[in-house]
């Protein structure tokens, strides 16, 4: 094949009729924009952008480009993805489409070695990897070489490298601006999810010369919905209803770990057949709810954001959301999970009065504060510090500094060597007109999704107007343009009903005892804390949602009343509890607290039900504990202001420790600690409600 045949626009169309054949079936046709993106992509060091709705046909062109690309004797492609779960599904999918692939990821570090000889050997014609690949020793030694090899470089999802994306990773920004100095191979980048703003900034990382590919983004197998004004509790229960009725099987998407655990577990007792999906399982157990969901084995599955891009089910027939994401971006890529190869798929929200507040939480978690930068520069400016040393250094809470590094890496101010990080050098510059934009585009998406679950207009073409599609119109079809829900509509059943209050107001929560003293305070080592703890409830209990709000109330105005509904489940949940105690406790202690009426209230309380006697033994004299700060800063404080009386006469046996709520759990650990050392032999910790 000559140069000219390889450069032709039918050599690309070759190409991607033979792989459409094996991927879909020898009707399949190709779509015009598909093979005209294979033939942009085959020019020499072409820089090709693909912006095209979920089911387009996204992979098809770098497959076919990739087929082509081999087939003239050119290196391997190299796909980087964001997900382990795209990069199972993209391995199986490029082997169907007549390729020889492999994976380097966190997953199969023992098959590295294996897939490096195959490359070195030119028997891989793609090869998959994680944007954190970089920052191994082991990959990044070999990346130079490899880049120098390669044909093609695909960078999927790419609104990941965009500050402006909804799901920005400096990990992924920081691989892809590495690929993309190779002089010689060409870079293919596709999204699904790209406003104008998004599509810009690609295109400007990519270099001046891009091309791009923009179609509609309106999905006519998706019916969308808006169910409103559901309590949480109605919301259980309209799930349980809906999932009678509901095509096929599908996705509950929800916001947090705990509400997917939660939410699965209810289900189940309703006899769904349901799987759990978080951040927070193992990958074994993430690829065997894959599968089941991929082969129907589940009615649904209950995922936070991890399951997302890239999941190939193309007769997923419904995608429900349980609280809102805080994009339009975000909820696009997630609701177009369902009906890629179906007549027809439900896309249903079911907005939350929490929305907002986990909007707020992470509309910031993203943005580096210069402060904070400057605290951290300056630890580090003495020595290479590990993520612990840091946070004991600096007082910035686990999370935040880690998303903080990551950016400054991106920037080149810090790097990680092993487990420490250590300053470069390079001064950060904090570009505060550019994350002041960025905040307020956040405050604008919020708004835009807060205008959709309210129904301001046709769902479809709101979403295509929030992603600056071309050629919005309305749908025909969605909750606003027919005035139709899908079943059961407002009312869920009341036995569903009676059911999701029963179930989670008998859910006992575990308290985790802290394991270790940081750095920097006057303990050290192991903790002798508290050994064991149960809630009442966990963050926004869905069970306990009017009782908790009201709680806060008579918090907010130290009152020192709890709700009899708590206090009842309080009894309740020690009851289920005591079954598993090795010894009855012997007397009640309240946890110290700043304002400690509430705390006596209940210890009052469940020493009357359980007839025990009453010790208030402790004092606390100074200010209320630091809020948003890392652990050293908060137990040094602990530290300064709780007292347990010098005379404090505890009778021996274990202690029952009560509070109304814990968040960091160290005044409990703190107050545990001290009774330890007065000679208390066990301490047991009861709180209403576990706060995140």
């Amino acid at each position: 094949m000559n140069q000219t045949n390889f450069h032709s626009r039918e050599f690309a169309e070759h190409h991607m009729r033979t792989v459409l054949a094996r991927l879909a079936g020898p009707d399949a046709q190709p779509r015009a924009d598909q093979v005209d993106a294979v033939h942009a992509v085959l020019q020499p060091a072409s820089r090709v952008l693909v912006v095209q709705a979920t089911g387009w046909g996204k992979s098809a062109v770098y497959w076919a480009a990739t087929h082509a690309i081999r087939s003239a004797g050119a290196g391997p492609t190299l796909v980087v993805s964001p997900l382990l779960a795209l990069m199972r599904d993209q391995v199986s999918a490029a082997e169907r489409a007549g390729l020889k692939a492999a994976t380097v990821n966190s997953t199969n570090i023992d098959d590295w070695d294996d897939v490096f000889q195959r490359l070195d050997a030119d028997a891989i014609d793609v090869l998959l990897v994680s944007p954190e690949r970089l920052g191994n020793p082991r990959f990044a030694a070999r990346l130079g070489a490899l880049l120098a090899r390669v044909g093609l470089i695909v960078i999927d999802e790419a609104h990941c490298i965009s500050d402006w994306g909804f799901d920005f990773r400096p990990d992924y920004q920081r691989l892809a601006r590495a690929l993309l100095t190779t002089p010689t191979a060409s870079v293919l980048a596709t999204t699904a999810t790209a406003n104008q703003r998004v599509t810009h900034d690609i295109g400007a990382q990519l270099g001046a010369n891009t091309v791009t590919f923009r179609g509609t983004l309106a999905r006519t197998s998706l019916t969308l919905s808006v169910v409103p004004d559901l309590s949480p509790l109605e919301r259980y229960a309209w799930i349980a209803d809906a999932l009678e009725q509901l095509p096929g099987s599908g996705i509950i998407y929800v916001l947090t770990v705990a509400e997917a655990d939660r939410l699965t577990a209810f289900l189940r007792t309703r006899g769904h057949a349901i799987d759990a999906y978080t951040g927070q399982i193992d990958a074994d157990t993430r690829l065997k709810v894959e599968d089941r969901l991929r082969h129907n084995q589940v009615k649904a599955v209950v995922a936070t954001s991890a399951l997302g891009m890239g999941y190939d089910k193309p007769d997923l027939g419904f995608c429900v959301h349980v609280g809102s994401p805080a994009t339009p971006v975000a909820y696009y890529q997630q609701v177009g999970r369902a009906g890629r190869a179906v007549a027809h798929a439900e896309g249903v929200l079911l907005p939350s009065d929490a929305d907002e507040r986990i909007w707020d939480y992470f509309a910031t978690a993203s943005i580096p504060d210069p402060k904070t930068a400057v605290k951290v520069l300056q630890s580090l400016g003495r020595d290479a510090c590990s993520l612990i040393e840091l946070e004991a250094n600096t007082g910035v809470r686990r999370g935040r500094l880690e998303a903080l590094l990551k950016i400054l890496a991106v920037e080149g101010v810090v790097e990680k060597d092993g487990a420490a990080w250590h300053a470069t050098g390079v001064p950060y510059v904090h570009d505060t007109a550019k994350w002041t934009a960025l905040a307020d585009v956040r405050q604008q998406e919020a708004d835009i999704m807060r205008h959709y679950a309210q129904g301001a207009g046709c769902l479809m073409a709101y979403l295509q107007t929030a992603l600056d599609d071309p050629s919005p119109a309305p749908c025909g079809r969605c909750s606003v343009c027919t005035g139709h829900l899908p079943s059961p509509g407002l009312t869920p059943s009341p036995n569903n009903l009676l059911a999701a209050r029963n179930f989670l107001r008998g859910m006992d929560v575990d308290i985790e005892p802290r394991k270790r003293w940081p750095a920097g305070v006057g303990r050290k080592g192991a903790i002798r804390g508290f050994d064991a703890g149960r809630a009442v409830s966990f963050a926004d209990d869905p069970g306990w949602v009017a009782e908790l709000q009201h709680l806060q109330h008579l918090r907010l105005a130290a009152s020192g009343g709890v709700p009899d509904a708590l206090l009842a489940g309080a009894v309740a949940t020690l009851g289920r509890w005591a079954k598993t105690w090795p010894a009855r406790p012997v007397c009640v202690v309240p946890l110290p607290a700043f304002n400690m009426a509430s705390n006596r209230s209940l210890a009052a309380h469940i020493a009357q039900k359980g007839r025990l006697p009453l010790h208030e033994v402790f004092s606390w004299t100074g200010g209320s504990a630091p809020d948003d700060a890392a652990s050293t800063p908060v137990v040094a404080h602990l530290e300064s202001v709780i007292r347990l009386a010098n005379n404090a006469a505890l009778p021996a046996g274990p202690v029952l420790l009560v509070s109304t709520h814990v968040r960091t759990r160290w005044t409990a650990t703190v107050a545990a600690a001290l009774l330890r050392e007065q000679g208390v032999s066990q301490v047991l910790l009861l709180a209403l409600h576990l706060q995140p």
